[in-house]
């Protein structure tokens, strides 16, 4: 037979763990408590016996036999809640006002728990329990003292009873509170089951309600609504990066198949050598090849969260060996190439991943800023402690509103698309800088257009790297 819902649930589960460790807790807290308790009343007990005892020896060393005879009369009468029997060295009963003692064997010294059975004035017969002691007097007689304990029992009985009550009500109040409790969370998690149930049929725009109390419930909310975010969006990037793809390789591929096919038929009808379009299909195809070498190394880098074997290097140094390569490329093109390196930096992450960032951005600043124009490379320490690898030009600049696509895969705006290139260096540079801890950072240049500047020259255009301040080892 299948349980309800509720009762399998993990909460009622522990619900009944607790209650269970309770119980135990409770029960081994009982005993103590009979243990305690009848201990006392027969400490009490024997203590009055005890008394008892030594008064009649007292009268014995006083009077003798006979005057211990004398006292069990007077004191049977009376109303001490005792009994009493005087004995032989044989253990054969002289007085007293019970038949025979409980102690066994007869002639020994020794204390006893026992039973007196008596008739209330309703005729109903009734054995009370009773507690005693046997001694033996100087010339040898045997006299036994016992005392009436049932009202002490009776006393511990009754608060067994209560507690055994009170703990019967907590544990249908504990099961109850469990049930209770049970519910509530399980209407919590109802939430995050329907929206996973929504994620696993394949809506990545369900979200788990946050009902605002701020408890763990709620915080677990809001981190599975950031982590769906998260997968949407790079579900999305997948997408249009497959797209984009798609686009971007076909005019690649399809050149290359007709080239391919060109040479082809000129070699078949020897009118041509193949070597030229062979090496134009080379270069096509490395152009394919860099286009998947980029996205590998974007996902790569998306996927880890943080670069691999992370290490301290010099970014001046680093920039310093790009500036010796790009600087020469600024020459050929006309333009005005500076470098302004601070020593004794220190980065910590991956050296390679950090120069193939910088190489993008100073391929860019090439690439978009016209003859005539300048380039700037520069390396240094923020106030705020981070470290700065920033590359400026000259060139057209990027609109404010522009400056958020432009680091998306395969973007590309309208004044580029006469450039050579696939959309993706700035989307590296992103994803370095993420996976450093740091960003991006992108600005105006140095100035605006200006009466009678070179002409295509712009408002230009600075990229930052920006690295967390490493910590201390």
């Amino acid at each position: 037979m299948r349980l309800p819902d509720l009762v399998r649930t993990t909460s009622f589960r522990l619900t009944l763990l607790s209650l269970a460790l309770f119980a135990a807790a409770a029960a081994a807290f009982l005993f103590y408590i009979y243990i305690a308790t009848a201990g006392e009343v027969t400490q009490r007990a024997d203590e009055e016996v005890g008394r008892e005892i030594s008064s009649l020896e007292t009268v014995y060393a006083r009077a003798g036999q006979s005057g211990v005879n004398q006292a069990l009369i007077e004191r049977t009468f009376g109303e001490r809640p005792f009994f009493y029997l005087l004995m032989d060295a044989a253990a054969k009963p002289i007085s007293g006002n019970i038949a025979a003692t409980p102690v066994e064997p007869a002639t020994s010294e020794a204390r006893s728990s026992f039973r007196v059975t008596e008739t209330d004035p309703d005729g109903a017969i009734r054995r009370r329990a009773a507690w005693g002691r046997q001694v033996r007097l100087p010339k040898g007689e045997l006299l036994f003292v016992g005392v009436d304990i049932a009202e002490g029992q009776g006393y511990v009985l009754r608060i067994i009873r209560a507690t055994w009550g009170a703990g019967v009500l907590v544990l249908i109040l504990g099961l109850a509170a469990g049930l209770l409790v049970s519910r509530n969370v399980s209407r919590s998690l109802l939430g995050l089951k329907r929206a996973v149930a929504a994620v696993e049929a394949g809506d990545l725009h369900a979200r788990a309600p946050v009902r605002g109390v701020g408890d763990e419930y709620d915080e677990l909310a809001t981190g599975m609504n950031a982590m769906l975010d998260r997968v949407e969006r790079l579900m999305g990037g997948l997408r249009h990066a497959g797209d984009a793809i798609a686009h971007d390789l076909r005019s690649p591929l399809t050149r290359l198949r007709s080239r391919l096919e060109a040479a082809l038929i000129e070699v078949d009808n020897g009118r041509a050598d193949p070597t030229e379009s062979l090496i134009q299909a080379l270069e096509d195809t490395d152009g394919v090849l860099k286009t998947f070498n980029a996205v590998l190394a974007i996902s790569r880098l998306q996927a880890a969260g943080q670069v691999p074997n992370p290490q301290l290097f010099d970014p001046a140094e680093l920039c310093s060996g790009l500036a010796e390569l790009y600087g020469p490329l600024c020459e050929d093109k006309g333009l005005a190439f500076s470098a302004e390196f601070s020593k004794g930096l220190q980065v910590r992450g991956d050296r390679d991943f950090a120069g193939q960032a910088m190489a993008n951005l100073l391929d860019n600043a090439i690439k978009y800023t016209p003859p005539g124009g300048a380039v700037m490379l520069r390396v240094r320490r923020r106030s705020s402690g981070e470290v700065e690898c920033s590359v400026t030009d000259t060139g057209p600049g990027v609109p404010f509103e522009d400056r958020v696509r432009i680091v998306q895969r395969f973007i590309r705006l309208e004044n580029s698309r006469t450039q050579p290139g696939t959309g993706l260096g700035l989307s590296l540079v992103q994803a370095v800088a993420e996976a450093h801890g740091g960003r991006l950072d992108i600005d105006d240049g140095p100035g605006l257009v200006q009466e009678g500047a070179t002409q295509g020259a712009g408002p230009g255009l600075r990229t930052a790297l920006v690295f967390p301040e490493p910590a201390a080892a």
